[in-house]
């Protein structure tokens, strides 16, 4: 694989393995079966990694997209953060037009105590919610347990998949 840059610093797409678009030449009748089968694992290995190298070459490129817009989002969110404490001044100002300065400002920072307080049980509560991705695990381990058995023909399947079946009949 090349390096995602070149002598010069500019980036250059990563070179991916690929497939041929022309029908590859005619093999003759006389191969074996397990030629053909090595063929076959060998174009299939060859796709799979095709489609892994695209799919990191795609994700890889939003990703850094999608960190250089955030960053945008930050300054904003920093500038917004401190422009608070102006509102939160002025409030305080406007309140000690009806109250004693000290009583105002100390209003306005049990205001800020309680409003902090309910977003950060809000986001305890939206964080308490994340759960570990069940059904990826479970396919992904599906797909280990056909991987291992993918090299047995003689009928038999692994001890695991004959308990599995053995339980889900009963």
């Amino acid at each position: 694989m090349a390096s995602p840059t070149s002598s010069s610093g500019t980036d250059v797409p990563p070179v991916l393995p690929s497939i041929p678009l022309s029908p590859e030449p005619a093999h003759t009748g006389d191969q074996s079966i397990g030629a053909l089968v090595r063929d076959v694992t060998t174009h299939v290995s060859s796709l799979i990694r095709s489609e892994v190298e695209l799919a990191k070459a795609e994700v890889s490129s939003e990703v850094r997209k999608g960190l250089q817009g955030s960053i945008f989002f930050v300054v904003a969110g920093t500038i917004l953060l401190f422009s608070l404490f102006f509102l939160f001044f002025a409030l305080g100002e406007l309140l000690s037009l009806w109250l004693n300065r000290a009583a105002a400002f100390g209003i306005v920072f049990g205001f800020m105590v309680l409003l902090a307080a309910v977003f950060g049980f809000l986001g305890y509560r939206r964080v308490r919610k994340i759960r570990k991705p069940e059904r990826t695990i479970t396919s992904l381990k599906e797909t280990a347990e056909v991987l291992s058995s993918r090299g047995r023909h003689d009928g038999q399947e692994p001890a695991e998949l004959n308990g599995r079946h053995a339980a889900t009949a009963r």
